[in-house]
């Protein structure tokens, strides 16, 4: 059995604008990952099978291993049809906020979002939420939002209406956001919560190929490329940091998602505590940050690069240009040495 983590009176409160609401829209965060695809498409399914009227739109569009889901051809790509994105979330009663904590990380859909008149719900576990819904469902200690999810279709009491796209799309969210079970995933609960999906009929082997297998040949030749030409250790900070440039990408025919998971690696290395991925993108850098132990990268990633995260997985942007970002996080390293060799001396015990 679970826990029951969301508070009863949120579940009533969400219970009855669910009851009272037809026309619904799920919103996620800009460049969607698993756990933000995961989480809107497994609520689609669910609340389709309510016989609500539902869209999910997404800021922008996101990578290639993640369209083999269900309900990924109905998605509304925000920055591919501006019109459509702004008449969908306009025409809304009810919005669910997936997947973020702030405004800001639905870029240009947050200003349809904010005057917005539809009731909001948040759903989300990244910490220090801002106070822009009807009903916030907050919850950090959770591994993913997709696990949310499930405990919220639960306890509603509504499990027989989670049919088995839901349950895919739930487990994917689950499996991408902890790095396949591989950290974030001490909890009891996820196992029996993956029991139950595959009581539901999902191929959890099936989908680890479908994300983890189903890479393009250019980003093979990518990451071979990155670790052996880009990466730099930092001893003295058991710090590694590799960076790419918009060139480099083009010269391995780089696409959405193609360096998905680069900033996981080098924390396999011995006595790496701290891994960060500084990459050019169109108009932004953008900066992705991993760590060991009780290193927060996401106190790192806000008072650095104004972003923010879990303890072991943030992110932030930088507006400049790539060699100002490296020098950036260089000079700040100092700073945060003795929480490093501290987290790695905890790590060697």
């Amino acid at each position: 059995m679970l826990n029951k983590i969301i508070a009863e009176s949120n579940i009533q409160k969400a219970k009855k604008f669910i009851d009272k609401y037809d026309k619904m829209v799920i919103v996620t965060h800009i460049s969607p990952d698993g756990d933000a695809i995961g989480s809107s498409l497994a609520l689609y399914h669910f609340l389709l099978e309510l016989g609500k009227l539902v869209n999910v739109v997404v800021p922008n569009d996101f990578a290639g291993f993640l369209k083999w889901m269900p309900g990924v051809k109905d998605l509304i790509i925000g920055n591919k049809n501006e019109t459509l994105t702004a008449e969908t979330i306009e025409s809304a009663e009810l919005l669910f906020c997936l997947d973020f904590n702030t405004l800001s990380r639905i870029d240009q859909l947050a200003p349809f979002v904010s005057k917005s008149t539809a009731k909001k719900i948040m759903i989300d576990h990244h910490p220090y939420p801002d106070n822009f819904c009807n009903l916030t469902i907050s919850h950090p200690e959770i591994s993913s939002t997709s696990e949310l999810i499930f405990r919220f279709i639960c306890r509603m009491g509504m499990f027989e209406s989670l049919n088995i796209s839901c349950a895919e799309c739930i487990y994917t969210g689950m499996m991408t956001d902890t790095g396949a079970f591989t950290y974030n995933s001490n909890s009891p609960a996820i196992y029996y919560i993956i029991s139950e999906l595959l009581n539901k009929g999902i191929d959890k082997d099936a989908i680890y190929s479908k994300v983890y297998n189903n890479y393009t040949s250019g980003r093979i030749r990518l990451q071979g490329y990155v670790f052996y030409e880009k990466m730099q250790i930092f001893k003295e900070y058991k710090t590694a940091l590799i960076t790419l440039t918009i060139n480099e990408q083009n010269r391995f025919q780089y696409t959405k998602g193609d360096a998905e998971g680069f900033v996981n690696i080098p924390l396999s290395i011995e006595n790496v505590v701290l891994s960060a991925f500084i990459r050019e993108d169109e108009n932004v850098i953008r900066i992705s940050l991993r760590s060991k132990g009780q290193f927060p990268c996401n106190e790192f990633a806000s008072s650095i690069f104004g972003g923010g995260g879990h303890l072991n997985a943030a992110g932030g942007e930088f507006y400049g240009k790539l060699e100002e970002a490296v020098a950036l996080f260089e000079k700040s390293l100092p700073a945060y040495k003795e929480q490093l060799l501290l987290s790695g001396s905890k790590q060697k015990k």
